[in-house]
């Protein structure tokens, strides 16, 4: 049996080291890049694991947002009378309620990270932002389905109605969904980092969630709101996505570089911040989740 010296360990070649690092903005970015095949497995499990044992399967991609935009429209459109600028309303919620789902999913799931796989961070070391980003990803492929739901009813409404305007700016959706991605991402990692030890931000989550939905014109245009309370709604970071998203599909809502330039200021600064928070918690969260 051969015993290994003090010098034989020395000379070890590690594939990996681990050591500590105080640096505000060390991210590990590279670390990432190189367990970019990690990320991907993990973004096929979400996508695959959602509805898995399910009878319909997928077909619940579908049915979400046509289930939500048949309930905005009895409620808001039939019985509250609320306006929809003259747009066809199961055109203009659903186009609200795609956009915002794919914000709501990511910052709720992205909002129980550590908590939810703390038994995996606890075992194995790998970037931790790598599991945020798959989450991010993931919901971006169910967003794909369901923004392409939304395009068969913008064709027929385009094709039998005059009614939609669509414009050069649906050239700006991918950079709206990015944008709104950085804010779910952004304020999902803060939220997560803070609820390693106070837990009741996990109930608050949900109710708060449902307030935002209605401090952003999901289901009634910016338009239609006046008064003092228009400045808070106006300069809701999300406010300009949901419009703009409207503006370049149907022709409806508000355009404003300025406001746009402000959501994208806005959401670079959340996503950096949650990345900065997300780290420096990511080495001490094992004593307290």
């Amino acid at each position: 049996m051969s015993i290994k010296t003090l010098d034989n360990i020395s000379e070890t070649h590690w594939t990996e080291v681990i050591t500590p690092t105080n640096a505000v903005f060390d991210l590990k970015l590279r670390d990432v890049w190189k367990y970019r095949d990690l990320l991907f497995l993990l973004v096929r499990r979400d996508f695959v694991s959602i509805y898995k044992q399910t009878i319909l399967g997928p077909i619940w991609f579908f049915l979400q947002p046509l289930f939500t935009t048949l309930t905005f429209v009895i409620v808001f459109g039939q019985i509250a009378h609320i306006s929809t600028d003259g747009m066809p309303q199961v055109l203009f919620y659903m186009t609200g309620v795609t956009l915002w789902n794919y914000f709501s999913d990511c910052l709720n799931k992205t909002s129980t990270v550590f908590r939810d796989n703390a038994s995996i961070f606890g075992k194995v070391y790998f970037p931790r932002l790598v599991m945020p980003l798959s989450i991010v990803i993931s919901n971006l492929i169910k967003f794909g389905i369901q923004f392409l739901l939304l395009i068969g009813f913008w064709v027929y409404y385009l094709i039998t109605t005059d009614t939609i305007h669509p414009n050069i700016y649906i050239l700006l959706i991918p950079l709206i969904v990015i944008l709104m991605a950085a804010q779910g991402l952004g304020w999902g990692m803060i939220i997560s980092s803070m609820t390693t030890k106070y837990r009741d931000l996990v109930f608050l989550l949900t109710f708060g969630i449902q307030l935002l939905m209605y401090a952003t014109p999901v289901i009634y245009p910016l338009s239609s709101i006046s008064g003092d309370y228009r400045v808070f709604i106006e300069y809701n970071p999300l406010t300009p996505l949901l419009e703009i998203f409207r503006y370049a599909l149907l022709g409806s809502g508000a355009f404003s570089w300025t406001l746009l330039v402000y959501s994208m200021v806005s959401s670079l600064i959340v996503v950096a911040l949650g990345a900065i928070v997300f780290t420096k918690v990511e080495k001490s969260f094992m004593d307290t989740v």
